[in-house]
């Protein structure tokens, strides 16, 4: 299965073709936060429609993997070797509606992006050993791949300050900085919008 090469990891979009070795990243890892997530948290503009169409689903496994098979959820994979290490979701605002402080971000005036970068996940074993650049660098070439545009995503920034990895589920601003984004505004009290153009591949 081919995917885009960097020096030590390989990186694959989310697919039927990928979907066991991303369940068995959230198996290892409790469901991979957020209370046994696997990454369903921003697909809903609501906990309500979220619980919902979960439910309907008989879980929050099933509905993942329903979503994937239908081509509605997007994520950048991180193998090493053949083990899936970490992930960066990704995808249109249609797909990702349920981020925080929703209403901020209309109130803002600002145009909607193409894409949102909504959730980045690292296996724990695997932290601090560049799995989350080289997931947002992979997302940036998917998105390439796809004709490229305009990607915003909301990550911590509180620089100096300890966080427990389960508050970073959208990374820390200098990651994000790191692979070319620029600084907008504040978002909340602890996050910040950043923003990047993508040209097509």
């Amino acid at each position: 299965m081919a995917g885009l090469q960097t020096d030590r990891y390989t990186i694959r979009p989310l697919s039927a073709q990928t979907w066991e070795a991303f369940a068995a990243l959230c198996e290892r890892n409790n469901g991979a936060g957020m209370g046994g997530c696997w990454c369903c948290w921003f697909h809903e503009a609501t906990v309500s429609e979220r619980e919902t169409e979960i439910r309907a689903c008989g879980g929050n496994e099933q509905y993942k993997h329903q979503r994937v098979l239908d081509g509605r959820a997007h994520a950048a994979l991180v193998f090493d070797g053949d083990e899936a290490v970490g992930w960066c979701e990704y995808g249109p605002p249609d797909e990702l509606p349920g981020v925080y402080h929703a209403k901020e971000l209309a109130e803002s005036g600002d145009p909607l992006p193409d894409y949102r970068f909504t959730c980045l996940f690292v296996d724990r074993r695997h932290r601090k050993q560049g799995v989350a650049t080289a997931a947002v660098r992979g997302a940036l070439d998917l998105v390439a791949q796809a004709g490229g545009g305009v990607v915003e995503s909301y990550p911590r920034d509180t620089p100096g300050q300890k966080v427990s990895a389960s508050f970073l589920y959208n990374g820390v601003r200098s990651t994000f900085e790191r692979a070319g984004f620029v600084y907008v505004r504040p978002k909340g009290t602890k996050n910040c919008v950043m923003r990047l153009t993508v040209a097509a591949a």
